[in-house]
């Protein structure tokens, strides 16, 4: 999610607001008002450092796939269509690399009548050992399981006995441990909001049937991603100071005090550090203030997408090198030389 400080959030509210409306609310819908797959005339792909022409071909522009929605979050790629959600809409949708999209599950975050313009519908998606879908409610709180006829079975949605925050986004790391973030933002106060039962915004880690908090000094986790050795653990913070942390990670998900991989400077924005994902060669793609970036396990940013549209997260679809966007309204994608680091599981 792209929405923490208060400017943040009242801009993207705003948009919101305008751009609510009705889609059909019978699930498996297909839309027939997206355009056709197109180059986004104000999108451009800057070089900052040569070793982005192992990753990207020089000259090529970001592709707007789909448009037409609310706010997207939460992309993943499953049987060649990439599924995302409608944080706002509160709608879940998959689309495919022709820019024909399906609305896939209405009512997403679990709430049937959430406050206008709330972040309280699905998130991310993962897909799980067993061919089932894990989805993030922001609505319900929870973490859930979708069948294969898309119904909704409750998973996680306490820790300790609290109910947990908003479960943002998600990964499964080497060992089959799940991974979570889960900050405030799904709360109408988010921080204030009397709802509130947990003390910090964390990170967490499932296995084995036990839920323990990884992390829990970060104000706002965010995105999450591991390198594809799995010894190191992202996480984007979006505020109210903006930065990505790496972790080492030990025996049985134990972490390391972790340091800042980059940092972004602080001041009000229409877009934060949100989701993220890792290449084939370590690189982290991040998104955050000004658009994606291209980050060197180094640390040093070697290239930046922008686009139109606040970028909040992506997946890696069709062959492995494509990376589809998820960006407030939009679906942009870029083609790649090299593949991403593809998740655990795929289906």
């Amino acid at each position: 999610m792209t929405h923490t400080p208060a400017p943040t959030q009242l801009l993207i509210a705003a948009v919101a607001a305008l751009l609510l409306s009705g889609c059909s609310k019978t699930p498996v819908t297909p839309r027939t008002d997206q355009p056709a797959p197109s180059t986004a005339a104000t999108t451009e792909i800057v070089r900052l450092d040569p070793a982005l022409d192992a990753v990207i071909a020089p000259n090529t522009r970001p592709e707007r796939v789909a448009s037409g929605f609310v706010f997207n979050e939460g992309p993943m790629w499953r049987d060649g269509r990439l599924w995302f959600s409608d944080l706002v809409g509160n709608k879940m949708y998959a689309v495919g690399p022709d820019g024909k999209t399906e609305l896939l599950i209405d009512h997403a975050g679990g709430l049937q009548n959430p406050p206008a313009s709330s972040y309280s519908g699905s998130n991310a998606m993962a897909s799980d050992k067993d061919g089932s879908v894990l989805m993030l409610q922001h609505g319900l709180r929870r973490i859930v399981r979708l069948d294969s006829h898309l119904a909704i079975h409750p998973l996680l949605d306490k820790f300790e006995g609290k109910r947990l925050n908003s479960p943002n986004d998600l990964v499964f790391a080497s060992d089959g441990a799940l991974w979570f973030t889960d900050p405030p933002f799904g709360l109408p106060n988010q921080n204030a909001d009397p709802a509130k039962e947990l003390p910090f915004n964390g990170v967490l880690r499932y296995s084995n049937g036990k839920l323990t908090a990884a992390i829990r000094d970060l104000p706002l986790p965010n995105g999450i991603a591991f390198s594809p050795d799995g010894k190191t653990l992202y996480i984007s913070n979006s505020g109210p100071h903006m930065f990505v942390m790496q972790y080492k990670v030990g025996p049985q998900g134990t972490l390391s005090a972790g340091t800042k991989l980059i940092e972004y400077p602080d001041g009000p924005t229409s877009s934060v550090p949100d989701g993220m994902k890792v290449d084939s060669l370590g690189n982290i793609w991040t998104s955050g203030p000004g658009g994606m970036r291209i980050v060197a396990p180094s640390g040093k940013v070697i290239g930046q997408i922008k686009l139109p549209e606040t970028a909040a997260n992506l997946a890696w679809g069709d062959d492995g090198k494509t990376a589809y966007i998820t960006a407030s309204t939009s679906i942009y994608r870029v083609r790649m030389l090299i593949s991403g680091d593809l998740p655990l599981y795929r289906h």
